[in-house]
């Protein structure tokens, strides 16, 4: 039932599917469909026939590892001068492989990106000069409370739908706005609301910088169904997403409840299997929910106690806490979902999670890449960077980077030299 044992018999699967297909003999290889590769007429062979090969000592010869290392050395002799490379995701086996002087490499087709600095940041800096060189190009109308600018020129390749531009430089007047619409050489800028003034606060809430204004303004649009956060610890993205939330399900029912998922991935020792119902069991790993809640609680400060009461639990009442394990099958209409530890998700999970979305459902996804706690996840691989690397320049899909820490001096401190 393990999910080694899943991946065991997936393989025997595909092979037994490749070699049924072709009716062939196993032992002399089994042409592969490479169309679409640069290299074409590849065969996939079995190591069938027993290898003369000699290990060194220190190297026990009944280890599995090891017998794999003694077939890469024996083929390496038998095809020598072509080079033989061993693909495998385990470190420990690269590492003796190399001791022995043999070619080895990671597999790649499961890291969207190779370095996580490449991953997409949804904001852009204009450059310097920006206003100067638009001048006599920029086309400007108003459109409500919202102003609206046509740009052109070669920065136009550089833009996503969705993405964020700002500028900023002493003696000009600055520009913070989303990108709408790119059609050939030409987009369209849309000026933001501004949740940085107390008159735009969302549930109390107001934003601090520059990029939380960014991440409020894609989950408090309607338009936009799936907003991806990241960022360092205290960055605001748990306490964004509630505000925002509350927001919409009780102010101005745009959708009927909260639904709140995490990856329940231990940080040290697991403690055991938790007791009680679905919602008990995902009690302890919510913290985060009722730490951000106790600080929407005092935002309403004029109802007094009795009233203070009463929202917590009308809050309460519209915010269910689900655990991951049972989502597959399950349609959400008109919900707003949070998955928090978005992280420590593979994209298998993630691919589930999201297309639970039903019409009229939000799915907001959290994480911070600096604490993968999954032992088989890196930067790359892990199921946020691969939503949000899929996700760029889709018109109803958002992501922002959250750079600055909002929680304490003590946290951004930790977060800087820890």
């Amino acid at each position: 039932m393990t999910e080694v044992a899943r991946n065991a018999r997936q393989t025997s699967r595909s092979l037994d599917a490749l070699a049924g297909a072709q009716g062939a003999d196993i032992t002399k290889g089994l042409k592969l469909d490479t169309t679409g590769h640069r290299e074409s007429g590849g065969s996939l062979f079995f190591q069938t026939e027993p290898l003369d090969y000699t290990l060194p000592m220190s190297l026990p010869q009944g280890k599995a590892d090891n017998q794999i290392l003694g077939v890469v050395e024996a083929l390496r002799k038998e095809y020598a001068p072509r080079e033989v490379v061993l693909v495998s995701k385990d470190i420990n086996m690269r590492v003796k492989a190399r001791a022995l002087g043999l070619v080895t490499d990671d597999y790649q087709n499961d890291k969207t990106l190779d370095d996580g600095d490449l991953l997409y940041s949804g904001s852009l800096a204009l450059p310097a000069d920006f206003w100067t060189r638009q001048s006599k190009t920029i086309e400007s109308w108003q459109q409500g409370s919202y102003t609206f600018y046509r740009i052109t020129g070669p920065i136009v390749a550089s833009l996503l739908i969705n993405q964020f531009v700002f500028f900023e430089a002493p003696g000009e007047p600055p520009l913070y706005a989303r990108v709408t619409e790119i059609r050939a050489k030409t987009a369209v800028l849309k000026t933001l609301k501004d949740f940085n003034h107390l008159k735009n606060a969302v549930w109390g809430v107001t934003t601090r910088n520059r990029e939380q204004n960014f991440a409020m303004n894609l989950l408090m649009d309607p338009e936009v169904d799936f907003v991806t956060l990241a960022g360092t610890a205290g960055t605001g993205k748990t306490l964004m997403a509630l505000a925002s939330g509350l927001t919409q399900v009780l102010d101005d029912r745009r959708y009927t409840e909260i639904i709140m998922t995490r990856a329940t991935v231990s940080v040290g020792e697991d403690i055991g299997f938790l007791p009680g119902t679905e919602e008990e069991k995902m009690g302890p790993w919510m913290g985060a929910l009722d730490d951000n809640l106790e600080v929407l609680g005092k935002t309403d400060s004029g109802s007094g106690e009795w009233g203070r009461a009463a929202t917590n639990e009308l809050i309460r009442s519209r915010i269910k806490v689900k655990s991951m394990n049972f989502m597959r099958g399950r349609t959400f209409l008109n919900k707003y979902v949070i998955i928090d530890e978005a992280q420590n998700l593979t994209p298998k999970q993630m691919k589930t999670l999201i297309t639970r979305a039903g019409p009229g459902t939000k799915i907001i996804c959290m994480g911070n890449l600096a604490q993968i706690d999954t032992p088989y996840l890196t930067e790359g691989s892990s199921g946020m960077t691969f939503a949000v690397d899929r996700f760029k320049g889709w018109p109803h899909g958002g992501h922002i980077t959250l750079a600055r820490g909002e929680r304490s001096r003590l946290a951004d401190f930790a977060s800087e030299v820890l």
